[in-house]
């Protein structure tokens, strides 16, 4: 029996409702996240776990309000960042815009103030007629670019309003029958729409630690409640990521996804730990998609942090292999930006940024006096937006039988604890150039106090065995594409 048998348009709903709202019902349209879907008759829709729509098509979607097209005039004042771009401009061609993402292209047709990627031949037009193993991707603008980021609880002063386009974003999936009650929502991107279950949660993967503190699970929740949009592999996502769904920079991914899944590896029932479980394994599933149909992270400055965590975490979970095998020629931030070297000090674990604006150098290997503009720049990458954002992904990873080894990547860890030392013993080297302040801690209190509590009783687990460094063409002191992975092993005089 339906639910609400004589609803035929659902609101957006939380997850605290989503797993009751399995039942078929008979709609002409749905609405969800501030997203109206009207089709040409009653089709058999429902929701997976994550509250996501699902219809039974092929579908014929007549329209979608906000209505997605051109405004009559655009207010905006363009702007420029720090390093000199100017990413959103005023732009009246397309505002509210929809997307069925078949294969990637890094391009979106979401809202055309954002123009680095904007290509308006992507841009779904209504009528539509939406086939079986399609997702349609549609999207609220902001009025006016600034909205408040959802993850505005963990940002500097300076970042908790946005400069954004999207305010919001619903995915609608079309399927050919209806999934199984206990349904992830296949991935929102490309054609390989894989069905997923609850029921293959191997829960045992997960460690039991005592937390410090509890985890705030209420607003991991909500963090994890919407779908993440994220098949625009260009910096110029944290311009048009949707403020209300998800971060829109690679330093909050990899915040909210490795605490989200540093609190699951803690004591809580199945209860507390549920929404949150299935919020960050859809990510993974929807990360998963995205490298199917040819995404690539190039790492580059903060921006790509926090995409290998979901992925590997889902697959761990699900026991899905090809989740923890991505293939050898993906690349991921955290991965990229870490390798085995001797430092200017003498730490036998170094960090580069390996891209921004362009190719970068390695740096660490060269004193401070002899720094470049762009090696100051590394340095301060460094420092602001990656190895204090890793941390909780690499206790988890130690914290989860058999994560070291399925990462793969050696200095990451490695370099995750040459980060956290409690103190320097480099410190006489370093003279008159100090390590920082902020190393030995992570961004978020409940990672540092989680890291020295339990770090000490993964010393047990064994690493991969395996690393790699990204190692660009050199011409001088200037970093050329293409690069290249090399192998790169541990050093022989490595500390235990």
């Amino acid at each position: 029996m339906a639910l609400f048998p004589t609803l035929t348009t659902i609101t957006g709903m939380s997850l605290v409702l989503a797993a009751h709202l399995q039942a078929v019902e008979m709609r002409e349209a749905i609405s969800q996240y501030g997203v109206t879907w009207t089709f040409d008759k009653a089709y058999p829709t429902g929701q997976f776990i994550t509250g996501d729509f699902w219809v039974v098509g092929p579908v014929r979607v007549i329209s979608v309000t906000p209505k997605p097209g051109p405004v009559d005039a655009d207010a905006m004042v363009s702007k420029k960042n720090h390093f000199g771009d100017t990413v959103l401009k005023p732009d009246t061609r397309m505002r509210n815009g929809s997307m069925v993402v078949v294969t990637f292209s890094g391009n979106h047709a979401y809202d055309s103030r954002m123009q680095g990627n904007y290509d308006e031949t992507f841009a779904s037009v209504f009528p539509l007629s939406l086939e079986v193993e399609r997702s349609l991707i549609s999207t609220v603008s902001n009025d006016l670019p600034g909205g408040q980021n959802l993850a505005h609880p963990l940002m500097w002063q300076s970042e908790k309003k946005v400069a954004t386009a999207l305010k919001s974003a619903a995915v609608l999936t079309c399927l050919a029958q209806e999934p199984p009650a206990d349904a992830f929502r296949p991935a929102s991107v490309g054609t390989i729409k894989t069905l997923y279950r609850e029921s293959q949660i191997h829960w045992d993967r997960l460690n039991t630690v005592i937390p410090p503190s509890p985890p705030p699970w209420a607003e991991l929740e909500r963090y994890f409640e919407r779908p993440w949009i994220d098949h625009m592999a260009s910096w110029t996502i944290q311009s048009i990521g949707p403020c209300d769904n998800n971060p829109v920079y690679g330093r909050e991914f990899s915040r909210l996804t490795g605490l989200a899944a540093l609190a699951l590896n803690t004591a809580a029932t199945k209860e507390e730990k549920r929404k949150t479980l299935i919020g960050l394994i859809q990510y993974g599933i929807d990360v998963q998609g995205v490298i199917a149909h040819g995404a690539n992270w190039m790492a580059d400055g903060g921006h790509y942090s926090g995409r290998k965590l979901p992925l590997f975490f889902a697959g761990m979970m699900l026991g899905v292999e090809d989740m923890t095998k991505p293939a050898p020629e993906i690349r991921f931030q955290e991965d990229m930006d870490t390798y085995y070297a001797k430092t200017w000090f003498g730490a036998p674990v170094s960090f580069q940024m390996t891209t921004h604006h362009g190719p970068q150098r390695a740096y660490e290997d060269i004193p401070p006096a002899q720094w470049t503009e762009f090696d100051k720049r590394s340095e301060s990458y460094r420092i602001c937006c990656n190895g204090r954002a890793w941390i909780a992904t690499a206790l988890t990873m130690r914290l989860m039988d058999g994560g070291m080894k399925a990462w793969k990547h050696d200095a990451f860890f490695d370099y995750c604890d040459r980060w956290m030392a409690p103190e320097d013993e480099y410190a006489t080297a370093r003279a008159t150039f100090p390590r920082s302040k902020d190393e030995g801690t992570a961004f978020d209190e409940f990672v540092t106090q989680m890291w020295k509590a339990h770090r000490a009783e993964t010393q047990a687990q064994p690493l991969s065995g395996f690393s790699r460094r990204w190692v660009w063409t050199m011409e001088g002191d200037t970093a050329k594409a293409p690069g290249s992975w090399l192998d790169n092993v541990r050093l022989a005089d490595y500390p235990k």
